[in-house]
């Protein structure tokens, strides 16, 4: 109990518990309440458990934990618990990135590598459903969320600048979701690893190297390491300078930077440059997104693309000022991914209906199309850029 603890830690004043719908069979996560359905305190059909004024959450307690590793509550009845990761402060204790479809073990494994490189201890976890699976990062204290989710981006960075013939199409977002909590709200929750039922089915159980389920779970937790709250800030601190960290938002040059004559005016640094021979052309698709083709003048060298895999990251993961300057974040719960199998497309678009989160601004969200045109496609080499023949003359600069 108190291993698990140790590592599986977020807000203890609330938890969520899975529920399954009587009528339609959907499942889902609520806040734990101890008013729930209670007559004349509990009326979910009107009032959502945010603005209720009668909500009186149940803590998290070492009872808890004990029915969620053993199925069921104090009645009989399956229980699955959900951990709100972010604390109150805006801070959190560990960091998780979510993979999916049916890519996401390839997607994980060059996940793991990227962090195998930097020395910081991650282990895998098969999803509940078997269809997915969780890298678990643990910190020895808490630190900012946004801390942790920019030590994420950077890894998810490096990982499409190694391994850009992945495109990382299973990843779908980090835990914690957001840097601070949305207002009434507790920030997305994460279903803990070990539930009884699914661990009978091989699912929401740690895996080794090949994907199998490791025999001592347990063994096993006791000794994964945590990453110290130094270390975060010195991978995060030199990622920044050297512009590494996309998908949030870039730091501004701070007063110790040793050559502040060099900064830009925008106070970013430019990108480095590209390893590597650049292709004499690359073809792309303009649609409903930007696809590149996988097959022709993009292919799969021995060495890493890595001029392909920086154009994927500027034109897909940026936010700053590019095409996605409206985007809050790219792991945002509402953006996802659309690919075919010959092309590799520009996957951080809204999903249907969907408006994304914005800051105080609150700006209106420009259309799909507008998006598009704001991309623009350059390489970054060692001299001075130049437009590839046959570009659009439109894009002065590029």
């Amino acid at each position: 109990m108190a291993l698990f603890r140790s590592l599986f830690r977020g807000r203890d004043d609330v938890y969520a518990r899975r529920f399954v719908s009587s009528k339609t069979g959907n499942s889902g996560y609520a806040p734990a309440c101890a008013n729930e359905w209670v007559v004349d305190l509990c009326n979910k059909k009107t009032v959502k458990c945010a603005k209720c004024p009668n909500r009186r959450f149940r803590p998290l307690t070492d009872e808890v934990i004990r029915w969620h590793l053993s199925g069921q509550d104090d009645t009989g009845r399956p229980f699955v618990m959900g951990l709100y990761p972010m604390l109150l402060d805006e801070r959190c204790f560990l960091l998780a990135a979510d993979f999916d479809k049916k890519d996401w073990e390839t997607d994980a494994e060059a996940f793991l590598a990227t962090c195998r490189s930097h020395s910081l201890p991650a282990v895998l976890e098969r999803s509940r459903s078997g269809g997915g699976g969780h890298v678990w990062l643990f910190f020895d204290e808490a630190i900012p969320a946004a801390l942790a989710r920019k030590l994420g981006s950077f890894l998810l960075t490096e990982t499409m600048e190694t391994r850009p013939d992945i495109g990382l199409d299973s990843y779908d977002r980090l835990f914690p979701n957001q840097d601070t909590l949305p207002q009434g709200g507790f920030g997305n929750l994460i279903a803990l690893p070990l539930q009884k039922q699914a661990r009978e089915r091989g699912n929401s159980v740690f895996l080794d190297e090949n994907f199998i389920p490791l025999p001592d779970q347990w063994a096993f937790l006791s000794g994964v390491g945590k990453i110290r709250s130094v270390e975060v800030e010195g991978i995060v601190r030199e990622a920044e300078g050297k512009g590494r960290i996309v998908g949030v938002r870039v730091a501004q040059v701070e007063d110790e930077d040793e050559q502040p004559w060099t900064t830009p005016p925008s106070g970013r640094r430019r990108d480095p440059p590209v390893q590597g021979p650049l292709p004499d052309h690359l073809d792309l698709v303009l649609g409903n997104m930007i696809y590149i083709p996988q097959g022709g003048a993009v292919t799969k060298p021995a060495k890493p693309p890595r001029p392909a895999g920086r154009l994927s990251e500027s034109g897909v993961l940026q936010e700053s000022s590019d095409a996605a300057a409206h985007v809050r974040n790219p792991s945002h719960p509402l953006l996802r991914r659309r690919s075919s199998s010959s092309y590799r497309a520009s996957p951080w678009v809204p999903g249907r209906g969907v408006r994304p989160s914005f800051g105080s601004e609150n700006p209106p969200e420009p259309p799909r199309r507008a998006i598009l045109r704001q991309v623009v496609v350059r390489f970054l080499s060692r001299g001075t850029p130049s437009r590839p023949e046959g570009c659009c003359p439109g894009h002065a600069g590029s």
